[in-house]
């Protein structure tokens, strides 16, 4: 399990969302520091004041000759004036003590300013109060209303760290996906490139470093276009050129005396293996594009491919059809693919070869199977033998250009699909699985 995301994009919003938080935490911190506790403070102070009062008018109120009318009337004012109230043990556990909260940063302030033990509790609800015991009054709680505090007014602010860090990291996003948005466009058109399809040059756009890396990336891909077609205009000369004596010396082998037509045949089927290779050259170099797709169904092409088998293959073929939507597919590019498999089921399985189709609805991709009973190919030559020339046992690769599983993959591959190979259950030799994707707006299964 990975702690740290690997795309550019989410490692700069997880480093824009790491610095925000340590600035909100900052921010945080130094309000407190710088705010809420000198507010704290002074709030503290202006109580310690009035309860310092309150205990002063007490002590004189005990040592006076006043008439107890007049020391009575006098607790009553100053009591309405400072909103100071005392309440005995039990009074106060019946006012409310019993829901405040104790404060140790209040009772040690409290502490230092009256002089003497004190312990601070805070209640709140629709009226705020400060309750105080101090060992200058044993035995009393007084009750302070503050009108000029409340908790609740501090509380917008983490509301605001947080709207504002939010708002930070969306808009970090949104600047980041703006920003490494031609870089998904690279990505995009260098996958068309590796399946064989050459998209048109990219907007040079975005920072300086991704504007040169675009412009590398056109240029790369401009020349492996050029490179590509002349190689396939190389490919095609060659070919044609070499059709030209191939006529030459069949018309002429044709001719040859009755007595020889043992050395013609030879020599025919010689020139007939070299047709082959050059019709596979050409398979191989053509580039199929999209303006040449139409929507065909897999079932017909299998049905046309088989129905125009050689009646010289020794070797039994079995279909089993299922219903499947039409794809869009180059009819002709997908009938090599098919007659590619099968010439390779017939060269090298024995008598033997099972096709199968169907459709997968759930991936939306139609798929046929060729599976022959011969020796199959091992896994760890699959990847080689896709390589283009390249064949498998040499006792047995005596035909052939080692073209016909690259073409295979190469067409499949420009088709957006994707080749499978397996040993088979049924036959035990080699199976191979070829899938192409369905469209939304292909028709039902038929």
């Amino acid at each position: 399990m990975r702690l740290f995301p690997r795309s550019a994009f989410a490692r700069t919003v997880a480093l824009i969302a790491t610095l925000l938080l340590i600035n909100q935490i900052i921010s945080y911190v130094m309000v407190g520091l710088y705010v809420v506790q000198p507010s704290m403070q002074q709030v503290t102070s202006v109580i310690a004041r009035q309860i310092e009062g309150a205990l002063i008018l007490d002590e004189w109120i005990r040592e006076s000759d006043t008439f107890p009318r007049d020391k009575r009337d006098l607790a009553l004012r100053y009591t309405e004036a400072t909103g100071i109230q005392g309440f005995s043990q039990e009074d106060a556990l019946e006012n409310g003590l019993r829901q405040t909260t104790s404060y140790s940063f209040l009772s040690n302030r409290m502490r230092d300013l009256l002089g003497a033990e004190t312990e601070v509790r805070v209640s709140q609800g629709e009226q705020f109060y400060v309750w105080v015991e101090t060992e200058r009054l044993s035995g009393y709680w007084l009750r302070v209303e503050v009108d000029s505090f409340n908790e609740s007014r501090f509380s917008p602010l983490l509301f605001y760290l947080i709207l504002i860090g939010i708002l930070s990291v969306l808009g970090g996003m949104l600047f980041t996906n703006w920003q490494n948005r031609p870089l998904k466009s690279l990505e995009r058109a260098a996958r068309q490139i590796g399946r064989g399809d050459y998209p048109e040059q990219l907007p040079e756009r975005g920072s300086t470093e991704v504007i040169a890396v675009t412009r590398a990336f056109n240029q790369m891909s401009k020349g492996v276009q050029q490179l590509e077609q002349d190689r396939a205009l190389l490919m095609a000369g060659v070919s044609h050129d070499l059709r030209t004596p191939l006529t030459r010396i069949r018309l002429a082998t044709e001719m040859m005396p009755p007595n020889e037509d043992y050395l013609a045949e030879g020599i025919i089927s010689d020139i007939d293996d070299m047709n082959a290779i050059i019709d596979q050259f050409i398979d191989y170099v053509r580039v199929d594009t999209s303006a040449d797709q139409d929507c065909e169904n897999l079932n017909f092409l299998v049905e046309d491919v088989v129905g125009h088998l050689p009646e010289t293959w020794h070797a039994q073929v079995t279909v089993n059809y299922q219903s499947m939507p039409d794809v869009p597919v180059r009819a002709i590019s997908i009938k090599r693919v098919l007659l590619n498999l099968l010439e390779n089921a017939e060269r090298y399985g024995k008598d033997k070869i099972i096709i199968d189709t169907g459709y997968d609805e759930e991936s939306a991709k139609v798929w046929v199977v060729v599976c022959d009973n011969g020796p199959g190919i091992p896994a760890d030559q699959i990847e080689h033998l896709l390589q283009p020339f390249t064949q498998g046992d040499k006792a047995r690769a005596t035909k052939g250009s080692g073209l016909g599983l690259a073409i295979v993959k190469r067409i499949v591959e420009r088709h957006h699909g994707h080749v499978v190979f397996s040993r088979s259950e049924r036959l035990g030799g080699l199976c191979v699985r070829v899938e192409l994707p369905v469209t939304p707006s292909a028709s039902k299964p038929i």
